[in-house]
């Protein structure tokens, strides 16, 4: 069993990974004043952080970390990079607009699970944004959002969203978070719809998780049956927030699935599986996000909170212990149970990635043992 910390450790803990990965990677756009974008990689040379990648996706995860960080400082008091530095309820809004102008000054593009992540994002930081002038520009994000996703949800292979705009490929990365969006956004039917799809088509029977998707190849359809940790984080999300006794004991079931099978062992405590580097870098810290909102839900049986709370702080603990220092950041390593020295040797090239999916963990920690404090 892990010793139980204080919600202060964890505080600390969440923020000093919030330091750290907005400072190693966040940067203006081509040196823009009041624009704020992640790099992609660090270090990089003057002409690398000109050729980066454009990793959307990553941007909308970068700012679901932001938004943990700014509820943090407003509960805490404490700011996240120093009285020096802009809040993290600064920043995010200003990396809403980059985004936008850094996508040919727009919001949506060809992969619907992108704008999925980005619509989950954007529509958190509408909820705690306060005043309606505030709200206005975040709205019509989400309406552009919505009806994009909308439009991706068909009859072909029974229901579900499409992959991208190729419109060949349906599967649980797109939908599972659109059903959430849906769900938030009050079209509760589709939401239900979307997941009953799921239940349907990708869900794995033997271990009780979904698979990745489903395709037509020569005409007939044909399984994606790759099961991966962020597939099963935002299908929980949408499970609870529907709630009802069918939701809730699928649930339940799913947590018992991850615990299962989605796990490594850590000397007789298990911690999440993650998946190495690159996009696959961040889908743990997704599963923990969700994870974390189980384990806080009243509406879920003791045990499964009980077990949902023990996988992310088992997690977020061992990302912790197995930090390591590079020059002036603190590094992050991409498996729980290997140390950050040894995931990434010096000189090394880092990935936003897994230091992002490392910051949520932490973050998800945090949730777990303020909630838990507040309980007693």
């Amino acid at each position: 069993m892990l010793n139980e910390d204080s919600p202060l450790d964890a505080d600390h803990r969440a923020g000093t990974a919030a330091r750290a990965v907005s400072s190693a990677f966040g940067r203006q756009l081509a040196g823009l004043p009041g624009t704020h974008l992640a790099a992609t990689s660090r270090p990089a040379s003057r002409l690398q952080k000109l050729r980066q990648p454009w990793h959307y996706w990553w941007q909308a995860h970068y700012l679901d970390a932001l938004i943990d960080a700014g509820l943090r400082e407003r509960r805490t008091g404490i700011p996240f990079r120093g009285p020096e530095h802009p809040a993290a309820a600064d920043l995010a809004p200003a990396l809403v607009r980059t985004i936008g102008l850094r996508n040919r000054m727009r919001y949506t593009n060809r992969f619907y699970d992108d704008m999925a992540w980005l619509a989950l994002a954007v529509g958190r930081l509408n909820a705690v944004s306060g005043s309606r002038d505030r709200q206005r520009p975040y709205r019509k994000i989400l309406q552009s959002l919505g009806a994009a996703l909308e439009s991706a949800h068909t009859p072909e292979l029974g229901g579900g969203i499409y992959w991208n705009r190729d419109r060949s490929f349906k599967n649980t990365p797109a939908t599972a978070p659109a059903a959430l969006h849906f769900v938030r956004t009050g079209s509760r039917d589709r939401a239900q719809k979307l997941v009953d799809w799921l239940n349907a088509t990708l869900l794995d029977p033997q271990t009780g998780l979904y698979m990745d998707g489903i395709k037509v190849v020569r005409g007939r359809p044909e399984l994606e049956k790759r099961i991966f940790t962020y597939n099963q984080g935002p299908v929980l999300g949408a499970l609870l927030e529907l709630g009802g006794t069918a939701n809730l004991t699928r649930a339940a079931d799913l947590i018992r699935g991850v615990d299962t099978h989605l796990t490594d062992d850590d000397g007789g405590t298990r911690v999440l599986r993650t998946h190495g580097t690159g996009d696959a870098g961040l889908f743990t810290g997704i599963l923990g996000r969700y994870l974390a909102q189980a384990a806080v839900s009243p509406a879920l049986p003791e045990p499964a909170r009980r077990t949902a709370a023990a996988l992310v702080e088992s997690t977020a603990r061992a990302l912790w212990e197995g930090r390591s220092k590079r020059a002036d950041w603190i590094l992050f390593s991409s498996r729980p149970l290997q140390p950050a020295a040894v995931s990434y040797p010096g000189g090394t090239a880092v990935g936003l990635s897994t230091q992002l999916q490392a910051w949520i963990l932490l973050e998800a920690s945090a949730r777990v043992q303020r909630a838990r404090a507040e309980s007693n």
